[in-house]
């Protein structure tokens, strides 16, 4: 899905922006004796960007990390259901994040306020409500994620699929170090 990948890469760009602010400020501080101003403010909003922006790439990915010592012995329907379920369980956990993200964002957002905010930073007032609406629309997209997967592995359940479509597969450790090595091996040419 291109929203996910976009957002994925917006999290990248977000980290790259991140690390020039802590270099602008290390040496504004050592040369020039001016930090930047609200450094702290403006990490606190960047890190809701980069820790969240990407989460449902990395589902789509099968990024995450698991615990594949039961489920990696399983094969066909019996995986496909053990699947199935933990995908259920993230999706009505993702559930009640969202909804609870959405309402701890509402709190901080007065449509009343000059600045749109009731709830800012210490130092430079920076309104917090742009980052506590990312956390609801992450997991938004993220919950689209799980809702195509939930149903690619109930179809696979269905039809006693071979390979289920949408989903991510589990591979070994041979061919994820295989994956790794084709990738440091095709960067060097």
């Amino acid at each position: 899905m291109k929203l996910e990948s976009g957002l994925n890469l917006l999290s990248g760009v977000v980290i790259f922006m991140l690390v020039l602010l802590a270099i602008t400020n290390v040496l504004g501080r050592k040369f020039l004796n001016i930090p930047v101003p609200g450094y702290v403010d403006w990490t606190e909003q960047f890190m809701a960007a980069f820790a969240f922006l990407g989460l449902a790439f990395c589902q789509r990915e099968g990024g995450h990390i698991r615990m594949d010592i039961v489920v990696g012995r399983l094969r066909r329907r019996p995986l496909w259901l053990a699947e199935w379920l933990s995908i259920l369980f993230m999706l009505l956990l993702t559930t009640a994040l969202i909804y609870g993200t959405f309402f701890h964002f509402l709190r901080s957002f007065d449509w009343g306020a000059p600045n749109w905010s009731t709830d800012s930073s210490i130092d430079i007032a920076l309104p917090l409500w742009p980052a506590k609406l990312i956390v609801p629309f992450s997991m938004a997209v993220l919950w689209v994620r799980l809702a195509l997967q939930l149903w690619g592995f109930g179809r696979a359940l269905r039809d006693d699929a071979d390979v289920p479509v949408a989903v991510p597969l589990i591979e070994d450790p041979a061919t994820q170090a295989n994956k790794e090595a084709e990738s440091v091996v095709g960067a060097d040419g």
